[in-house]
């Protein structure tokens, strides 16, 4: 018989965002491209990363996926540390990318089995010798996307929108804490890109897990998120529940003076 969690462990669980970004910040070639940037993402949550080009949000996505180190702060995933993840950050953080970065002469199943390289042997996945279960896990995520029929085409025959559907499903494939999206629409046609935003949102209700996605269109990030993160020059100046978004807040993110001054506007 299953018993009910006990109380104090649903607080623990409860505790522990999916992503926990403190204080973080980052020098690339010299410049500070992150000022002291913090914010959090709980399970099943939506967060918008909005801010002008610039801002910051490509390297915040890059240490936040532990693709580039951080010079202070703490970045944390599920509790535990970018840094100490190592092979299991293929397994806990997704990444989704504005060009898709899938190899172009594989299938589409073959890509999204790339996916289940965090959770297989070395040999396996340099053979591409995967198990039945990574395989129909494979295609099972392909059939989410609505795209099973072309599990076995070359992804270079087909349309931008699919290709960027291949690769949300890859990342399902991953079975990741958190799913860090950088600019996924950004090359897609507007009909085609909500498309790809309502398939990321579905991530969330159906299957727990924390997207952060960054974004240029207030109007998507007002359609699909649940919170909205503001970078400008660096910095975090407003973390808001998408409710609270109004146009007065999104003019003073995109204004060209935006600076450290609007920290106040953080909820």
């Amino acid at each position: 018989m299953n018993l009910p969690t006990p109380p104090s462990h649903r607080r623990i669980a409860q505790r522990v965002p999916a992503l926990h970004v403190s204080s973080v910040d980052k020098r690339l070639h010299g410049v500070h491209v992150l000022h002291s940037v913090s914010l959090t993402v709980g399970s099943g949550e939506f967060v918008a990363l909005l801010g002008a080009s610039g801002a910051g949000k490509t390297t915040l996505l890059r240490c936040v996926a532990g693709l580039d180190a951080i010079d202070s702060g703490t970045i944390e995933v599920a509790g535990v540390p970018v840094a100490a993840l190592r092979r299991r950050a293929r397994r806990q953080v997704a990444v989704i990318f504005q060009r898709f970065n899938l190899v172009q002469r594989l299938s589409a199943l073959d890509n999204v089995l790339a996916g289940r390289l965090g959770h297989v042997n070395t040999w396996r996945g340099i053979s591409r010798r995967f198990a039945r279960a990574d395989r129909l896990l494979a295609l099972e995520s392909l059939e989410r996307v609505g795209l099973l029929d072309y599990a076995m085409r070359r992804v270079d025959t087909l349309s931008g929108g699919q290709q960027q559907r291949v690769a949300i499903a890859r990342a399902l494939a991953q079975q990741p804490d958190l799913i860090v999206a950088d600019e996924p629409v950004a090359s897609l046609d507007p009909g085609i890109g909500a498309e790809v935003l309502t398939l990321l949102r579905r991530c969330c209700g159906e299957q727990g897990v924390a997207v952060l996605c960054s974004l240029h269109q207030v109007g998507w990030a007002r359609e699909f998120a649940d919170r909205v993160v503001g970078l400008a020059q660096g910095a975090t100046i407003l973390d808001v529940p998408v409710s609270a978004f109004d146009d007065s807040l999104a003019q003073r993110l995109y204004a060209r003076t935006a600076g450290l001054e609007s920290s106040t506007e953080q909820a």
